[in-house]
Parts: structure tokens; sequence; C-alpha cells
């Protein structure tokens, strides 16, 4: 993964972390769509691993459990709410808790990983971020289903 890339994605991270803790609304397309496309793509990435072996996949079905369940537990920290007449979403200090006990254990599965000889590129950042938020999605997604609330208009679609 190139540096620039790599800035993008973290880049990217923040301002979504940071718009969540201000609120924002909960639209399908980021509740769903967007985890599903980063587990997509760093999956198409782990596929272009040359040398992929059993320790390789070892270590992603560990660091995907792992990744889902901290996401799933971040799911049930953020805090959803009505307002005009559709649901939002905020961020609380558990979830950054989460956010950072996931990290902390992200590392260390990869730096175990690496020790057993897990390859550097089959571990890309891109699948570690979709996994999180998918286990985010799962409980997230219950969550503001289960409120009975509308989710928030498509921003991209209501523009055309």
């Amino acid at each position: 993964m190139s540096v620039g890339l790599l800035l993008v994605i973290i880049v990217g991270a923040i301002v979504l972390i940071v718009k969540r803790f201000l609120g924002e609304p909960v639209d399908a397309r980021d509740t769903f769509l967007t985890p599903l496309i980063l587990v997509g793509v760093g999956i198409y990435s782990v596929t272009r691993v040359e040398g992929l072996s059993g320790v390789d996949l070892t270590w992603l079905v560990i660091g995907g459990v792992v990744g889902i369940a901290f996401g799933a537990v971040r799911g049930t920290t953020t805090v959803l709410f009505e307002r005009d007449g559709h649901l939002w979403q905020r961020y609380t200090a558990k979830t950054l808790a989460v956010w950072a006990a996931s990290a902390a254990v992200g590392f260390g599965i990869n730096a175990l990983g690496s020790t057993m000889g897990m390859h550097h590129d089959a571990k890309p950042l891109t699948l570690s971020i979709g996994i999180g938020m998918l286990g985010e999605m799962c409980t997230l997604g219950l969550r503001a289903l289960s409120t009975g609330i509308p989710f928030a208009p498509d921003k991209k679609a209501a523009r055309f």
C-alpha cells in the first residue's frame, strides 16, 4: 500500500470519527455499503499477495474475528436519537475506549502474526478497517432498524 493511500485512509477515519462525535445522520449507504466495499477491497488486496500461506490465513482469520467482535461492541456504544425526522448517531467516550482497545489489540495481533511469519502485505489496512466497520454495522444496524425511526436520506442521491 502506498504512503499516500495510507494517509488518505487514516485522515478519512479521523474525519469520520470526529463527525460521529459531533453527531451525524445515519444513512443506509454509510451504515451498510461502506464496510462491505472496504472488506471487498481488502480481500482483493489479499488475493494479490504472492506466496500466501496457511500462517497468513490463520492470522487473517484471528484478526478478522477479533476485529468483528470489537466492531460489534463499538456499535453498542453509539447513541442513536431522532433529529429532523430521521435517525442520528453520536459516538461516546465508551466508543473511543473501544476504538483504543481495538487498535491496541490489533497492533498486538499484527506484531504476533509478523513474529510467526505472516507476510506484511497479507494484512491490508482497508481489510482491518472494513472488518471493524462490518462488526459495527451488525449491532448498530440492528439497533437502528429496531428504533423505527427512518434513516436519513442519502446525501449523494439527494443531490441528483
